[in-house]
């Protein structure tokens, strides 16, 4: 009798070490991209060297330089996880930079303990004026992010040139308005950021995993975050499966404007100040470009939390290096260009396969 082949299992080939690597690096984005931030912490231990006097000593260091980049990033990083929910919709967001400025500027003269301080004038100080400041600021965040949202969905304007006009209105009416302005921010409110735990700055690190992990569920586990990827992954088919399009877009851009208020009041908390003409500038393409980086699609329909704090770290141990390595200030945008660059041509290229 012959035996009967047709019911046999097949057989499955196992894969060598290289071959499940390579089928990881193909089809796991945050795999790829958590390989290259282990290839770039690498080379910043390698690059910090190991002449020290002890083992103690030598992870104290790093240990400091990490931290410090942790610290010098969380605000952007910040921005990074919302432009990432913006990027998923299919939009983008070029006024993260003046809405860090005309927020900041908003918390620094309702703190302020001189002649111009609006909480004091009142009689609010303290902790309850610090409470205040917050709940403020943040809900002005939020109101200039709904603003932007109101216009891209009944407007009907891309996404690009609202955001591009919002940019220049935010910036010069603060710019205005605060001219010749000398702030004068209390103790107290500094702690929000220089607060020690350990002997060791870390709080603008913690408000950023804090901020992250939220995201990263809601993109994972509610309804909020798969209608975002519903809208950027084809809108007339979300409007006829009985999403609310507008009303998606409007709370992203909203999420958007409170997430860059955060940045704004741990920037002023760390610093106790606030240069208006030049603060936030470049933070609209460091936000993108840790957003592109950590595999957020820029076409929409497609994006990681995670990917963008791991794409975000990439930028910033980047720019550790070239600072390191004494490259010049006005070539490290080149080498962050290419970055950008290279991370959506892999997009494509991973598309057409």
């Amino acid at each position: 009798m012959k035996p009967e082949l047709e019911n046999t299992p097949p057989i499955k080939e196992k894969k060598t070490f290289i071959e499940g690597f390579k089928y990881k690096w193909s089809n796991d984005p945050l795999f790829s991209i958590l390989i290259a931030l282990i290839i770039m912490v690498i080379l910043q231990t390698l690059t910090l060297g190991f002449d020290y006097n002890s083992v103690g000593e030598w992870f104290q260091s790093w240990t400091s330089n990490w931290i410090n980049i942790l610290r010098n990033n969380a605000g952007v990083g910040i921005v990074a996880l919302g432009m990432t929910f913006v990027i998923m919709t299919g939009g983008i967001d070029l006024a993260v930079g003046s809405t860090l400025v005309i927020t900041g500027a908003f918390a620094m003269y309702l703190m302020d303990t001189g002649s111009a301080g609006i909480l004091g004038a009142i009689g609010i100080s303290g902790v309850p004026a610090i409470i205040l400041t917050i709940i403020l600021v943040i809900g002005l965040g939020y109101l200039l992010g709904a603003l932007i949202g109101v216009t891209i969905t009944k407007g009907n304007v891309p996404p690009f040139i609202v955001t591009l006009g919002a940019m220049m209105i935010f910036r010069s009416v603060t710019q205005h308005f605060a001219q010749g302005y000398n702030t004068s921010v209390p103790m107290e409110f500094l702690q929000i950021s220089s607060f020690k735990i350990g002997n060791l700055m870390i709080m603008p690190i913690f408000y950023w995993a804090v901020i992250a992990a939220i995201l990263y569920y809601v993109s994972k586990r509610t309804t909020f975050g798969r209608q975002i990827i519903a809208v950027g992954s084809n809108e007339r088919a979300a409007k006829l499966s009985g999403i609310n399009v507008n009303k998606v877009k409007l709370r992203v851009y909203a999420l958007m404007g409170l997430l860059v208020s955060i940045a704004a009041i741990i920037q002023v908390s760390r610093i106790g100040s606030m240069d208006f003409s030049n603060a936030g500038r470049g933070m609209e393409m460091d936000a993108i470009a840790a957003a592109v980086v950590g595999g957020t699609n820029m076409l929409g329909g497609r994006g990681f939390i995670l990917g963008t704090v791991y794409g975000m770290l990439i930028i910033a141990v980047m720019n550790n290096l070239l600072n390191l390595f004494g490259v010049p200030p006005y070539l490290r945008e080149a080498f962050k260009g290419i970055i950008v660059i290279v991370a959506v041509l892999l997009q494509r290229k991973e598309k057409s396969v």
